[in-house]
């Protein structure tokens, strides 16, 4: 019996394919070939079967089609050879989907304006978590690090953005599936592919190898195939700038010589300008300085399979992937942070936003810091699937298997050197993203300074999956199928970390009116900033510890390190269900009609652990979904697609949030815990969409879409002091800021912030995606070889946040007293309203260019802290280009470059304030190569 679901047509007379997938042009360096390429073809019995590049534009054109939900796909031209460098970076030329940069290079997705948390990946299908670094912390939660994969490794990317009933929950957002070759769809015999690149980067300037190869065998009958693959890289990456670390509230001791300080409260009396500094906001930790990334990654896939018969397929795949970071920071700084009350400020201007947005600081916490994080990744997984045909119309599918990711940073070292009474250092944020700090004398004199501050941070983590599932599908007749399964998955999450801080002289003997060891040039060395956007006046050197002779000297990776309790925590998911789903295919008025209508049923165990109270206890809790989905497509043309969806879908909470336990940052005042009894993500989303086919190789659609968010955990923030807490004082560090303040009474009323989420009223998102794919061929002949496509997301959101605000000076106490949290409407929290990117391109199949802009409009990331009011990132706007060569026909010759403008990544703390968190930039960077495939 003929199946039209999924399947192309039997016939076409085609001379140039007919339609795209836009996301897969979107991603690809070619569009045409030349016309004798163009015009490859094999005529067999009236069928045209079209080969090579076109082939797979082909395919995901197919995919996208004939699929009965909204999908979007991205196939590679060739084998071994996907079209970008990144697989983030291939993704954001889908509509809807933005990327989150990490050392410059994609690292996470958003789609339509949900966070990365909210998007499920699956691996050769099945669901998998790979976490790596980012920033100044690691990923300890749901979100998909892409950066952990080669993008070589993989064959083609598929985005469903609407549900289905046989889809794994688990996404507000979209369903990724990733896949690796495939050794029986490519050709008979023996296949090897190498390729070769160089990579440079103008801030680095280091120029650095990127290797791949692959080898497949198929035998003639296409019954037996074998594949392996690996590629290797190893790279360094700069990121030059600056940051603040937050802005703050405190006051002085004294400003323009009136004191404002008498031991830890005002003067009885304060003066109008102690009062006006002390309620501003400063910048917390001003400070310039360089971190070096220094990356390798390694990665490899392995592919069987098998068809005994022509009713039974078996496949086993593994992959596993190795990443390695050693991040490297240097930093001058100014600790204004918990350390105001010993500082004198003169000479000061702040602006309508009430930013103390320059000064000059005497009496003042100087420091520089050297720290290092060295991290790995490693990850692999085993699968296998059976596909048994029982009958001409009765299907079934088997799969299962098993993934496990580490995360381990067995070392995060700080070494700081102070000089806690320097003089004459003055700040400027007139200019906010391009400071002025200048550092008064000493800074580069190892004399003024004491080795005052060690830490080491080292944590593990641990991801696994286990996957079981198993599927029917039956042709009833022409036009209708019924589909039924079932599933099991158990993830286990775990995470630990110790500590190694200390102050020095809390660990070691110091000299009287000491705070640190002295320091000799042999503990130090010099650092030069270079170009990190900073302008005239600025100090652009000074002495940082020597990393390696700094640990020795204080024999650190000896001392025991202290288990955190806090971060040690656990959760273990236990899920189990059914769906059940048919897929139609009629006629409604004349128009054809395709569609599909099922429910899905999961059933969730949850297991949390963590520290309460010095206790390690474990929280049990169990609950179950029902959802429905429900897709249709009409076609009231041949060149014409509408489509609509409904659908029930959940994201289980963050991994962070769900522990019972808590953690203590004694140098912020912060004290966050978790609540094991968070309810999911649940949400209703609505999709419609029409995709018009106008010509060949082009394509018009909009698609809009909405998301009721019925229930939504919310991060909340309170003050209060650390006695309203309930912890014990034992928790804290000795010679932290915390413990000075509580344990030895300098400060026992000082507030903390309290971190906590909580059960929120729900939200709501709506949008529109707008798509243009366009050939010249649609105006003439002879600009065949050129073309234009591009997509806008516009999105909207509305969440009611309760965030504290800034602090307020109390006459009658003559402190700075937090004020009632204030009720903001805001859209979620890491989407951006408005994004878009577009390509032009040429190809005639020998000579190809195209150029690609990519562009994300600001967000919000945080509801803040320090009584700032939200915190996000500026808006980013990356170009990209790439130029290859066919050289013969086995060899291809290629250069490409990322981030051609240098843009400059811009974080914010106060949205409408816009008070610089960091402002750094990572350069351009090249890539050069050839390709070899016989």
């Amino acid at each position: 019996m003929k199946n039209n679901f999924g399947h192309a047509r039997s016939r076409c007379l085609i001379k140039l394919v007919g339609g795209v997938s836009l996301a897969a042009m979107a991603t690809m360096p070619a569009f045409a070939q030349d016309e004798d390429a163009a015009d490859e073809a094999v005529a067999e019995n009236d069928v045209i079967v079209v080969t090579g590049f076109r082939a797979s534009l082909d395919k995901a054109l197919d995919e996208k089609r004939n699929s009965t939900a909204a999908v979007d796909v991205i196939i590679a031209e060739d084998i071994a050879k996907f079209p970008d460098q990144n697989l983030a970076e291939s993704l954001q030329r889908i509509p809807g989907i933005s990327i989150q940069r990490d050392a410059g290079e994609g690292r996470a997705i958003t789609v339509r304006g949900l966070g990365a948390q909210f998007t499920r990946v699956r691996l050769n299908g099945m669901e998998t978590i790979a976490t790596s670094t980012d920033g100044a912390s690691a990923n300890r939660d749901r979100a998909f690090d892409f950066n952990v994969f080669a993008s070589e490794l993989f064959s083609s990317l598929v985005v469903h953005k609407t549900a289905s009933a046989s889809l794994d929950e688990g996404s507000l957002g979209a369903v990724v599936d990733l896949n690796t070759g495939n050794p029986l769809g490519g050709k008979e015999g023996l296949t090897l592919v190498a390729s070769a690149q160089g990579r440079y980067n103008d801030l680095s300037k280091e120029l650095s190898p990127r290797l791949a190869g692959l080898v497949a065998w198929s035998n003639a009958d296409q019954t037996f195939g074998v594949s392996a693959s690996v590629a290797w890289s190893k790279y360094t990456t700069e990121e030059l700038g600056n940051n603040t670390v937050r802005w703050a509230q405190a006051p002085f001791r004294s400003v323009d010589g009136v004191t404002c300080m008498a031991g830890s409260n005002f003067v009885a009396n304060p003066s109008a300008a102690c009062i006006e500094v002390a309620e501003a906001f400063h910048p917390r930790i001003p400070r310039y300085g360089l971190v070096s990334h220094d990356r390798e990654r390694l990665g490899a896939t392995g592919s069987l399979q098998w068809e005994p018969s022509d009713s039974t397929k078996i496949s086993i795949d593994g992959l596993y992937s190795n990443f390695k970071e050693t991040r490297d920071e240097y930093w001058g700084e100014v600790l204004a942070r918990s350390n105001e009350r010993t500082i004198d400020i003169s000479n000061y201007t702040i602006d309508a936003n009430n930013n103390l947005i320059s000064a000059d600081l005497d009496n003042v916490y100087v420091r520089t810091e050297r720290y290092s994080r060295e991290s790995e990744t490693e990850f692999y997984q085993v699968s296998g699937k059976i596909e048994q045909a029982l009958t001409d119309v009765l299907k079934v599918n088997l799969l299962g298997g098993f993934s496990k990711s580490t995360a381990d940073i067995p070392v995060e070292t700080t070494l700081a050197f102070d000089d806690r009474d320097a003089t004459g250092y003055s700040y400027d944020y007139t200019n906010m993203k391009t400071p002025v700090l200048s550092f008064g004398p000493g800074i580069d004199d190892p004399a003024a300074f004491q080795l005052a501050e060690f830490r080491d941070r080292p944590s593990f983590l641990t991801n696994k999956f286990k996957t079981f599932a198993g599927d029917l599908e039956w042709d009833v007749t022409e036009g209708f199928q019924l589909l039924a399964g079932g599933f099991y998955r158990q993830f286990d999450f775990e995470t630990i970390g110790f500590r190694r801080d200390n102050q020095y002289c809390s660990a070691f003997t110091c000299a009287p009116g000491a705070y640190g060891a002295p320091v000799t040039a042999a503990l130090s060395e010099m650092f030069n900033l270079g170009d990190a956007g900073q302008p005239a006046g600025n100090t652009n050197s000074w002495i940082v510890p020597d990393l390696a002779a700094g640990t020795a000297f204080i024999d650190l990776y000896n001392i025991p390190g202290v288990l955190q309790q806090g971060e040690q925590r656990s959760v273990t998911e236990k899920t189990k269900g059914g769906w059940f789903m048919t897929n139609f295919e009629s006629s409604v008025f004349g128009m054809r009609m395709t569609g599909n209508a099922g429910v899905r049923y999961a059933k969730t165990n949850q297991s949390s652990s963590g520290f309460t109270d010095g206790t390690f206890v474990t929280v049990k809790r169990s609950y179950d979904d029902w959802l429905p989905s429900f897709n249709v497509n009409f076609f009231p043309a041949d060149n014409i697609i509408l489509r609509g969806a409904i659908a029930k879908v959940i994201t289980r909470p963050t991994l962070g949030s769900l522990t019972p336990g808590g953690t203590i940052d004694p140098f912020n005042f912060r004290i966050t815990s978790g609540n094991p009894f968070l309810e999911p993500y649940r949400a209703t989303t609505y999709d419609v969409a029409a995709e018009w086919y106008f010509a060949p190789g082009a394509i018009a659609s909009i698609a809009l879409f909405s998301k009721d968010i019925v229930s939504f955990p919310i991060s909340t923030s309170l003050q209060g002091t650390y006695a309203s807490s309930g912890l014990p004082t034992s928790l804290l560090t000795p010679g932290t800021p915390a413990y000075d303040a509580i344990v030895t009474g300098t400060d026992p009323n000082r507030q903390f912030e309290f971190r906590t989420t909580g059960n929120g009223p729900g939200a709501n998102l709506k949008g529109m995606e707008i798509s243009l794919q366009l050939p010249f061929s649609v105006f003439s002949e002879s600009l065949k070889y050129f073309g234009v496509l591009g997509n806008l997301t516009l999105v909207k959101s509305d969440v009611d946040y309760s965030v504290a605000g800034p602090l307020a000076y109390d006459p009658g106490t003559n402190r700075l007293v937090a004020q009632p949290n204030g009720d903001y409407t805001q859209p979620l929290l890491g989407l951006a309203k408005r994004a878009w990117n577009a390509t032009a391109y040429y190809d005639d199949g020998k000579f190809s260019v195209r150029s690609s802009v990519a562009y994300r409009s600001g967000y919000n990331d945080s509801t803040s802290g320090n009584n700032n009011v939200f915190e996000g990132y500026g808006s980013s706007l990356n170009v990209d280009a790439s130029i290859r060569y066919q050289l013969t026909d086995n060899l291809e010759l290629s250069v490409e470059g990322s981030n051609l403008t240098d843009d400059y990544r811009y974080r914010f703390t106060d949205l409408e304030a816009n008070r610089n968190y960091e402002n750094n930039h990572y350069g351009r960077t090249f890539m050069f190569g050839a390709r070899y495939k016989m």
